[in-house]
């Protein structure tokens, strides 16, 4: 007859193997791919590849990054809600897609509270107004870019990486608050809309921070602004739009990931186990920061607690600039 301590180790280390046999399968069997809606060689494309390279052997035998772009990020997110929720599709998402878009557009092909599962938060980081050779060399500030967009009106404009985002409307506020009528053009990702910046066809740029630094050291864009309360650490010469008089300008976000609804709490922990490991390794956050980026490391019910709170104060933003929600 066994005694109670045999009984609770020879329990201890069934459970041992059972867990180890479930985490050789996830790693011999599993296939993963990491979702992202917008263009390659963004700061969303650019933390995707890094997680599924550190994920690889890991969490599952082979992880790779796919682009699912345009409708400005909608299209992965219906994709991974469509997906079959065995863990093997991710989502790698700014909160724009899913906090604000509901009060953006009429319709969506997703729900962003029921049709996807939040796993961790990923990244943070703030935005910036970029020019480009369009502008002439004597606008220093945003002051002086409102100056020359009212001397301007035909050429007064400025790209994001798609309609209805944080980008739109932070550039919507800055000519509102100006009273420039400062006409949007939405991209499929900040980068299509740099491409277009340094070239000299549209006059400006709101997007992620550290997508334009590889521009910005090569002269061929300049930063006016950051959206911050506080100045961007990797950019410290950059003043905010607060300093600059927009002074409720306070506007950062986070990149996020989500897995299709129906997943297991066991894959949702797995996966989040992953990623806060992925995080906390010290080479992927000198990564990030080549990218402006700092690491974001959440459980999956603080994520989906911080989806609530930006969904609340993006709608409350959205009703007081009276933008008419698209179809």
């Amino acid at each position: 007859m066994l005694t109670r301590r045999q009984f609770v180790q020879i329990a201890t280390l069934s459970m041992g193997t059972y867990f180890q046999s479930l985490q050789a399968q996830a790693i011999k069997s599993e296939n993963a791919k990491i979702i992202v809606g917008f263009a390659p060689g963004g700061t969303a494309d650019i933390v995707a590849r890094r997680v599924s390279e550190k994920l690889n052997g890991h969490y599952a035998n082979n992880v790779v990054c796919e682009n699912k772009t345009g409708a400005g990020g909608q299209i992965a997110v219906q994709f991974v809600k469509n997906a079959v929720a065995d863990g093997s599709t991710i989502l790698l998402t700014p909160m724009s897609m899913l906090g604000i878009y509901p009060h953006t557009y009429k319709k969506l092909p997703y729900d962003s509270l029921l049709d996807i599962v939040a796993v961790s938060g990923a990244a943070k980081f703030d935005y910036a107004l970029a020019i480009g050779p369009q502008v002439p060399d004597s606008v220093k500030n945003i002051a002086d870019f409102m100056s020359w967009c009212k001397a301007n009106p035909k050429l007064a404009n400025f790209g994001s990486p798609a309609s209805g985002s944080s980008p739109h409307f932070i550039g919507h506020l800055i000519g509102k608050s100006s009273d420039v009528d400062l006409r949007h053009i939405a991209y499929r990702g900040t980068q299509p809309a740099i491409l277009e910046l340094i070239s000299g066809q549209i006059a400006a740029v709101v997007g992620p921070t550290g997508e334009f630094t590889q521009y910005t050291k090569s002269g061929k864009c300049r930063l006016l602004g950051t959206s911050d309360s506080q100045r961007n650490p990797f950019t410290p010469n950059i003043p905010t739009l607060k300093e600059q008089g927009f002074k409720d300008f306070n506007f950062s976000e986070w990149y996020g990931f989500f897995l299709p609804a129906g997943s297991s709490k066991e894959t949702i922990q797995r996966l989040n186990t992953q990623i806060q490991a992925v995080l906390n390794d010290k080479d992927f956050v000198n990564g990030l920061a080549v990218s402006y980026l700092t690491p974001y490391p959440t459980t999956p019910n603080e994520l989906a607690q911080e989806l609530k709170n930006d969904s609340a104060k993006w709608k409350k933003i959205v009703a007081e600039i009276g933008f008419t929600p698209e179809d």
